[in-house]
């Protein structure tokens, strides 16, 4: 069939009549740059954009937001809510209207009357060893009444006293295994690190076997490659001093805990507190290890943590499309941190205060409007679990899910000087590649960004050889609701550091009271050229998403990794399948329709990028590109994982690097009878798959086939 059947003779003059409709309705402001329909990314733009992102701004947006520390819904939180919401109302640098929107939600703290403590404890009561209560001051900065002190939040209060037993990280394996080996756990606390497992399994799994709480404690040969001395630490280096403790949310899901899918309005329904699932089961804190290395026999754990209803809120900068005003480019990070946080969140909010001023200021001299909408986000209590995010997608979920192009989140811009990190969906892989070849890469040397990316993360591609390679998206940053929720193409963009050279998780600092403004300066980016280079970057896929005529979204890459995905299916789960009498044959077939009508789809963009398109063609094309992710979508397909519905990207618990429904299936079915219903979920999950890669391929097929 043709791909302009049934557009008739007409087609010009009804786009020319749409448009009309669409730019009256939305009542572009007037300071406003010569408006076309077929208006496209300006590359005179784009490289004055390139050229005054300014390293030694970026530098002060940091000392600013990190000169105290801001808890969510703490004052200095709420401070910095006012500070963006000046930044973005500037008469001469600001954006067409910025807002804050609050909401009511469930945080945890500890007690400020009641410490809470670790201490070993002698047979008859009396204490023997206290951990500290709160990190060295080192720096003066660490020791301030708005530094809160070491917690689990929303760990349970309580005072559990037994044997402390070491239990790795705290995975299901590492009990079961101290069980194998006679260890009796009902009763004891648990010494576990950081590492394996997420923060709150490490309580789950260990209630499970009976323990009574749970410590957790950051290895210094996680971080700090076995450094541990006062010279070889901070501020001495970049290195976790031994009182260094790592801080953060033990809450399973994400979300305000009392309302899931529901934004935290006053009027929204909310769970009771003896309803809420997701909390650790058992008292937990973290320590350093310092303290770690010295504890022995029995341990007394005291936890007086305390949930409370706390306001907190997301702040929004909107500069309005000249075109296509109802199509949202999305740009976010969150604002709160655990103290400081100059690495996490503020090396990502001093990026994107540089990058709106810029705009701005461009969009106030009535230079330039982009073609789309640019929504601009500061996200609050991220660090308690993505809470400002997931309720803005749970109140505008419709909306969001029916316009927006693209999310593009920068948390932490810069773990360190090395090399760009970029986790992402296979279609916004291109978009970041051509921005990337433009870029020069900080330091000496005359390579790009993408040459100095592929250095360090690369690929072999089928089809383009050797590539930087793109990290899948967990549930790390606020991308999370927006991909695994609304399937929205998302991205999360970083610098990082060498890997061939340390053995680091993350950076040594995170979530700990020595994260500082000092601590960036010093150790993590002198200089500020790869918050330059985080900054260049992002901004040229924010504006290649929102002036490009033709959305830069390649929905052909996402062959890449259903081809991968199936090969692994059929080489380690093939034969396991069979003797089950269950066919991976619709699985090829599916796979293969999707990249026909990709493939088919591509030479028709091809097509019309040659001729002169009329913008209504376009329109419905850009939105075949926006909502294929929508289509891998399943609110059914995990119904144990709260908000997880994107059938290619939900956690994999089973080992085969295969579509993770099916991997898990097979997993938890391998040792069951024939018939049983864990066989009966592995058909499931395979129907469920099969059916999202024919809606995909659906949705890619010319939009006047049905």
């Amino acid at each position: 069939m043709q791909w302009a059947k049934g557009l008739g003779l007409g087609l010009g003059a009804a786009a020319l009549l749409a448009l009309g409709i669409i730019l009256g309705h939305f009542a572009i402001p007037k300071n406003t740059p010569s408006i076309s329909a077929t208006q496209d990314l300006d590359l005179e733009i784009l490289e004055t954009v390139m050229g005054q992102l300014d390293a030694s701004r970026i530098r002060e947006n940091l000392r600013e937001l990190s000169r105290e520390p801001h808890l969510a819904s703490s004052p200095r939180d709420e401070a910095l809510v006012q500070l963006l919401l000046q930044r973005w109302a500037d008469t001469t640098s600001g954006l067409d209207s910025a807002e804050a929107f609050e909401y009511e939600v469930l945080l945890s703290f500890p007690s400020q009357e009641q410490p809470n403590s670790v201490d070993v404890v002698a047979s008859a009561g009396g204490v023997l060893y206290s951990c500290l209560r709160s990190e060295e001051n080192l720096t003066g900065e660490q020791g301030g009444p708005d530094v809160v002190p070491p917690y689990a939040a929303y760990a349970p209060p309580g005072t559990p006293q037994g044997l402390l037993v070491y239990a790795n990280q705290g995975s299901e394996e590492d009990f079961k295994e101290l069980q194998t080996q006679g260890i009796k756990l009902e009763g004891t606390i648990a010494l576990t690190r950081y590492g394996g497992v997420g923060r709150g399994a490490k309580a789950v799994n260990a209630a499970k076997h009976g323990v009574a709480g749970v410590l957790v404690y950051t290895d210094p040969g996680d971080i700090n490659d076995g450094l541990s001395l006062p010279n070889e630490t901070f501020p001495n280096s970049w290195h976790l001093p031994p009182s260094g403790v790592e801080r953060g949310s033990y809450y399973e899901y994400f979300g305000d805990p009392l309302t899931p899918y529901l934004p935290a309005n006053p009027s929204s329904f909310r769970l009771d507190l003896a309803n809420v699932s997701g909390f650790p089961p058992i008292p937990s804190q973290p320590i350093g290890f310092q303290d770690a290395k010295v504890l022995l026999c029995q341990v007394k754990v005291s936890v007086y943590n305390r949930l409370q209803l706390r306001n907190s809120s997301n702040v929004l900068g909107i500069i309005r499309g000249a075109v296509e005003p109802d199509r949202y480019v999305l740009y976010g990070n969150h604002r709160d941190s655990w103290v400081h946080g100059a690495v996490d969140p503020s090396s990502g909010t001093a990026v994107l205060l540089e990058l709106s001023r810029i705009l701005g200021t461009l969009l106030k001299k009535g230079t330039w409007r982009p073609r789309r909408s640019i929504v601009f986000a500061s996200w609050g209590a991220e660090e308690f679990g993505l809470i400002g995010s997931t309720e803005f997608t749970e109140e505008f979920f419709s909306k969001l899910q029916e316009r927006t192009v693209a999310y593009l989140n920068v948390d932490i811009s810069v773990f360190a000087n090395a090399t760009l990190r970029v986790q992402g969906t296979p279609p916004v892989q291109s978009v970041v590649f051509s921005a990337a070849k433009e870029i020069p890469s900080p330091g000496p040397g005359d390579l790009s960004i993408y040459d100095n990316w592929i250095r360090y993360f690369n690929r072999s591609s089928p089809v383009y050889g050797l590539v930087p390679r793109l990290g899948s998206l967990g549930a790390g940053s606020d991308y999370a609701p927006f991909i695994h929720f609304l399937g929205i193409s998302s991205m999360d963009i970083a610098y990082t550091y060498d890997q061939s050279k340390t053995s680091a998780r993350i950076y040594p600092t995170y979530h700990t009271a020595f994260d500082t403004f000092d601590y960036v300066d010093k150790f993590v980016d002198p200089g500020f050229s790869s918050h330059q280079a985080v900054a260049r970057t992002a901004g040229s896929v924010l504006l290649r998403l929102s002036d490009s005529f033709f959305l830069p979204l390649n929905v052909s890459d996402y062959s890449d990794t259903l081809r991968s995905f199936l090969q692994a299916a059929q080489q380690e789960l093939g034969a396991l399948l069979e003797q089950h009498s269950i066919s991976l044959g619709p699985l090829v077939a599916a796979v293969e329709k999707f990249e026909a009508a990709a493939a088919a789809l591509g030479q028709y963009i091809s097509t019309l990028q040659q001729g002169s398109p009329d913008p209504l063609q376009v329109r419905m094309l850009n939105d075949q590109l926006m909502l294929l992710e929508r289509t891998f979508l399943n609110p059914r397909a995990f119904p144990e994982e709260r908000y997880y519905s994107h059938v290619l990207w939900a956690p994999r618990t089973g080992s085969t690097a295969t579509f993770p429904g099916l991997a898990n299936a097979c997993s938890k079915a391998r040792d069951t009878s024939p018939g049983s219903e864990a066989w009966a979920e592995v058909q499931r999950q395979l129907s469920i798959v099969v059916v999202a890669l024919e809606g995909a391929a659906a949705t890619l097929r010319p939009v006047a086939d049905l």
